[in-house]
């Protein structure tokens, strides 16, 4: 959220869509993270929310089918942005990562999930796999 944050005060970011896993009522990713924004000192205003981002394949095609965004810039771990560019410029999109800091707890993790789901984004390619819901447009600046 701080690499979010230090765009959007360069003035890179114009607006933000933050996605990610809302499917239980205990755990509302993009809720945490527009709370971590707005006590940086992110208005509100320029926050939008993907509660549909279950997967990186989900969040990085709704960007373009739901938010209407064909470049934009990724902020992520290293490891998360090289797996969520390749799935943008496969869908002919303009996508750019910017690093953030891994945390280190979830170095060991990474290490072990992330093997796996490079090998599951061929899985995606091959399949023609869609993100699992669209909805209706949602306009940002």
């Amino acid at each position: 959220m701080e690499a979010a944050r230090d765009l959007y005060k360069a003035g890179k970011a114009k607006a933000i869509v933050v996605s990610g896993d809302n499917r239980r009522h205990t755990y509302n990713e993009p809720h945490y993270m527009t709370e971590a924004l707005v006590a940086f000192g992110v208005p509100t205003d320029i926050i939008h929310r993907d509660y549909a981002g279950f997967r990186t394949l989900d969040s990085v095609i709704r960007m373009h089918k739901v938010f209407g965004q064909d470049t934009f810039i990724i902020v992520s771990q290293q490891f998360h942005n090289e797996r969520a560019v390749y799935i943008a410029r496969r869908h002919g999109l303009n996508a750019y990562g910017f690093n953030a800091q891994t945390p280190n707890q979830s170095i060991f993790v990474t290490h072990l999930r992330e093997p796996l789901a490079r090998v599951k984004v061929f899985v995606d390619i091959l399949t023609n796999r869609q993100p699992h819901f669209l909805g209706e447009p949602i306009e940002i600046i």
